[in-house]
């Protein structure tokens, strides 16, 4: 318990704070609502879950002892969400009409869950998980899987909150222009925010 709470804590930053997933989350549900985003928002949130648990069971060590290994993954992440940021930016413009569904392609439950193995972000945070609060006793297994479920239950509201708040931005977005604009501003902050892990 004395470990619990600042994780909880640490689990509610670490998921409503602005990241790559957070941005696409509210990208997506400003163009196709808060409905069809849900499997996005359970996608990312068990993707970045399965992560902790999958470094605080041995992958943590492995990336601990290649720093190389680490560095060649931050890169293909900031890679890939740079791409995603483009193909926002450079979507057609398109009015949000309420009645009709928004064409394009769209990231799904997997795409979201696959979006955290490149995500830097996610990356530190689940190490952060594991080295501070998995401890090292014999029961660090258990609490792993403990932290792992925790995190994936504090995640949920906190990218819900970033969905509502992509409706809620839509209906500002009522014309191509202003769309475009928005997505504009979205891919901008995407690539601000894979690139500063570079920083951090």
């Amino acid at each position: 318990m004395q470990t619990f709470l600042p994780f909880l804590l640490f689990a509610f930053v670490a998921s409503i704070t602005p990241g790559p997933t957070n941005i696409l989350v509210l990208t997506n549900s400003s163009r196709y609502g808060l409905l069809r985003t849900l499997p996005i928002v359970l996608g990312a949130c068990a993707g970045a879950a399965l992560l902790v648990l999958a470094v605080g069971t041995g992958l943590g060590d492995v990336l601990a002892r290649h720093l190389h290994v680490q560095t060649v993954m931050g890169w293909i992440g900031i890679a890939w969400l740079t791409w995603l940021a483009w193909q926002i930016f450079s979507a057609p413009p398109e009015a949000i009409d309420p009645e009709r569904a928004a064409s394009g392609p769209r990231m799904g439950l997997w795409g979201a869950a696959g979006l955290q193995l490149v995500n830097p972000k996610t990356w530190m945070m689940a190490l952060a998980v594991v080295s501070v609060f998995a401890g090292t006793d014999a029961d660090r297994m258990l609490r792993v899987m403990w932290l792992s479920l925790a995190f994936f239950l504090v995640s949920i509201p906190c990218l819900s909150a970033w969905a509502w708040l992509g409706v809620s931005a839509a209906k500002f977005c009522r014309s191509a222009q202003s769309m475009k604009r928005f997505n504009q501003a979205m891919a901008l902050l995407l690539v601000v925010s894979a690139w500063l892990t570079l920083v951090v």
